[in-house]
């Protein structure tokens, strides 16, 4: 497992609007209450708001990411086996750019992904400069953000160690996520018209845990008794033009995206797309999932050990708490799960993203305070092996070449990692066994075991360079000023702590500058290197801490370049970019064959093997059967592989539902490799207020033959009945009454 959890919204309305969260730690506790301070960004366009009045200039866009919908190894559990096949709600990038009076901007861009990568920065920034010229967008004021979601197919990296699993790198799965930020950021670009920010703050309640408590209270004054409530940082983001009208939200919380488990195999943006969705379909209409205008983006902030799994930890054997150090069930870390608030994994999404969507909605009804001022931003890109630091007492340390420690092979109760592992494994604690092995692909040398102490070193992938380099050692930092708000760019999963003291000293760098400014944090930024806990934390040695490359000084490190970069913002001083980050596009490796064919076999593509019923009920649930082809075939970017239709008029099909809504599911099954076999299986779970009338469901699919010619086709299922609540409850009252059961107490005579 490489990624954790995380909450942020901003709404451009003609307010900018901020929250902060606290986030209540579990402390071997079940009450499930989980606290959190928002602020709340926003930008907004309203009637009182006038061309003279108005601050900046604002624009949002959206465009559709999802990538290979089959076979394709999803990116965030590292699970062999966890392959794509299908769609539950589909991936988009959300951007918005901001410009002030002066022609100064900056870019953020939101994407439903498990992290940002280098090599899709590097990707997007030059088809940027071949739309708009050289300097417009660049890698200065272009920041790209994750939500984090697990649910997302891999293959987007450019180093090997998140790649594995994938089988390398995945050319359509990169093509469909830099062309969908591309899209997005241009019809920002584009969409581009006076407005105004606010911010404000608010709390949020049972959205979100720190799945590492043991960790946690290794920090100074912190105790399971004393710290019950965890500073996250929320911040929502308004804006609205001089119309009147309501342009979109930004919203930063952190929690994981990891409500959808490590067994779901259907493609899903998990609980902040379900957030960004339902935000999104109130002022977009249920019919323009993805489209816009108006976009709600649900961002990240300091998740690293914030879980959306609220009911906690447990063990599947005896039900009684994992165990506080190793989270482990009888020495076993697979027993050990955590789980959300539902029934399921899907309600758990559902029930976590609905949270974050009504906070988001109630701050949004808040007056905020109006953000005005300059915006500035800069960026450098910094080595992060053997980086000196001087702390407080006047010792010089330094980071250490990158390493992955026992622990990170144990995973979390967010999804368990490899059988014989155990978090807490310190030096002095490894297998023989294992180390063996270890030292047959590369053996660490004594220096980087003695740095990383007291991580136990399991994979030093820092001195790994076969076939090519395994992670990052230069990673880039990024810091936006938008008046009075400071939005940092974090390239790693930062725990609550960690960025809690990076928060807090780029306050004090303002402070001493005779500024009083909003810090926000954003996570997973531009790049990925894993984790970044606490010196304090990473002495226990839990999952976080191993899985913290560059060492137990690698919170300095950052923290002493986040304070150099804020001292360039405060005094206008200018920064080198630093060394150039590395592009190994050419150079990929990827096993992961292509679509042979596709064969029928005695059908026909898109022939109904299991039709609908005549007649369903509202709430109740529609499943019907296609003959199918691969999905990889044809991506359908800003389309989709279903329909769901109602007849309107008695002569027009009008589409009510497509694969990017919540209520529909794309399942494809692989019958045979061999004869290139396959079966599409299309969910449609009716919404309670349902309009009745007549439906179909249709199916758009493209057929790979022989010859390699990839050929569309539609598969179509009979019309069908669809009937409210209501007329079923008066069939069933009319049952009641014919029989005169409700007198012998059969039935409740509730007419």
């Amino acid at each position: 497992m490489y990624y954790t959890n995380k909450f942020i919204s901003i709404l451009f309305v003609l307010a900018l609007t901020v929250h902060h969260y606290h986030h209540q730690i579990e402390c071997h506790r079940t009450d499930g209450l989980h606290k959190f301070y928002q602020s709340k960004l926003a930008a907004n366009q309203t009637s009182n708001v006038n061309s003279k009045a108005s601050s900046y200039k604002i624009g949002f866009g959206i465009g559709d990411i999802t990538g290979p919908a089959a076979e394709i190894n999803m990116m965030g559990y590292a699970k062999i086996g966890q392959d794509t096949k299908g769609i539950h709600m589909r991936l988009y990038s959300r951007a918005v750019i901001i410009a002030d009076q002066t022609g100064s901007r900056i870019c953020y861009v939101n994407v439903d992904l498990a992290s940002t990568t280098q090599i899709v920065k590097i990707l997007v920034i030059e088809q940027l400069e071949k739309l708009f010229g050289i300097g417009v967008y660049g890698h200065e004021n272009v920041m790209i953000g994750a939500t984090h979601t697990h649910s997302g197919p891999g293959g987007y990296f450019q180093y090997l160690l998140y790649i594995i699993t994938q089988e390398g790198y995945i050319n359509n799965s990169i093509t469909a996520i830099t062309e969908g930020i591309v899209k997005s950021i241009s019809d920002a670009h584009y969409n581009l018209r006076p407005g105004q920010l606010t911010y404000n703050k608010g709390e949020l309640l049972d959205t979100s845990v720190n799945r590492s408590p043991a960790s946690y209270i290794m920090n100074p004054n912190m105790s399971v008794q004393s710290m019950d409530y965890i500073i996250i940082n929320l911040f929502k983001d308004k804006a609205i033009d001089t119309n009147g009208t309501l342009m979109g939200i930004i919203d930063w919380f952190a929690v994981h995206g990891t409500s959808m488990n490590n067994t779901n195999k259907l493609i899903s943006s998990d609980n902040k797309g379900y957030a960004a969705m339902r935000y999104e379909e109130d002022y977009n209409g249920r019919l323009r999932i993805g489209k816009g205008p108006f976009v709600a983006i649900f961002a990240q902030a300091n998740e690293g050990d914030s879980s959306p799994n609220t009911k906690g930890a447990r063990c599947l054997d005896t039900g009684l708490p994992c165990d506080f150090i190793h989270g482990t069930c009888n020495n076993k870390n697979e027993l050990c799960v955590a789980s959300g608030p539902g029934k399921d994994m899907f309600e758990s999404t559902k029930i976590i993203g609905e949270r974050q969507y009504e906070k988001a909605k109630e701050l949004a009804k808040e007056t905020g305070e109006l953000v005005q001022g300059r915006i500035r931003y800069v960026y450098q890109n910094i080595n992060m092996t053997e980086r000196t630091v001087n702390l407080d007492n006047n010792t010089m340390v330094k980071t250490c070449a990158a390493a992955l420690g026992y622990s990170f092979a144990a995973g979390t109760s967010d999804g368990e990692g490899a059988q014989f592992f155990q978090q807490g494994t310190k030096l002095g604690d490894e297998s023989k066994f294992f180390d063996f092995i270890r030292n047959i692909i590369t053996k660490p040398s004594e220096e980087i075991l003695e740095c990383q102490k007291p991580k136990a070193v399991l994979l030093p992938v820092g001195e790994m360079k076969f076939p090519y380099q395994w992670t990052p050692e230069i990673m880039p930092t990024q810091m936006f000023e938008i008046g009075d708000l400071v939005l940092v760019g974090l390239p790693a999963e930062f725990t609550t702590m960690s960025g809690r003291r990076i928060r807090e000293d780029i306050e004090k760098i303002y402070e001493d500058s005779g500024r009083k400014v909003h810090v926000i944090l954003s996570g997973l930024v531009n790049s990925y290197s894993n984790y970044v806990t606490t010196y304090e934390e990473y002495q226990l040695q839990r999952y976080e801490g191993g899985s913290t490359l560059f060492g137990q000084y690698t919170l300095h490190a950052y923290r002493d370049q986040f304070k150099n970069l804020a001292k360039s913002l405060t005094s206008g001083e200018t920064v080198s970019l630093g060394p150039k980050l590395p592009n190994f596009i050419k150079t990929e490796i990827s096993l992961k064959p292509g679509v042979l064919y596709d064969w029928p076999i005695s059908k026909y593509f898109g022939e109904v093997l299991t039709d609908a019923l005549e007649q369903y009920y509202a709430g109740s649930r529609v499943k019907v059967k296609f003959c199918g082809a691969n999905p990889r075939n044809n991506l359908h970017l800003e389309g989709t592989f279903l329909t769901v239709e109602r007849l309107k008029n008695g002569t027009q099909w009008e589409v009510q539902a497509t694969d990017a809504h919540w209520e529909t599911m794309f399942i494809w099954n692989r019958n045979s490799t061999l004869l290139g076999t396959s079966e599409v299986t299309v969910m449609w779970d009716i919404p309670l207020d349902v309009e009745p009338g007549t439906y179909r469901i249709r199916y758009f699919g493209d057929s790979k033959s022989l010859r390699q010619k990839i050929e569309p086709f539609v598969g179509e299922t009979r019309p069908f009945q669809v009937r409210s609540l209501s007329e079923f409850e008066n069939e069933i009252y009319s049952f009641v009454k014919r029989f005169d059961l409700s007198q012998k107490g059969s039935f409740p005579s509730w007419k």
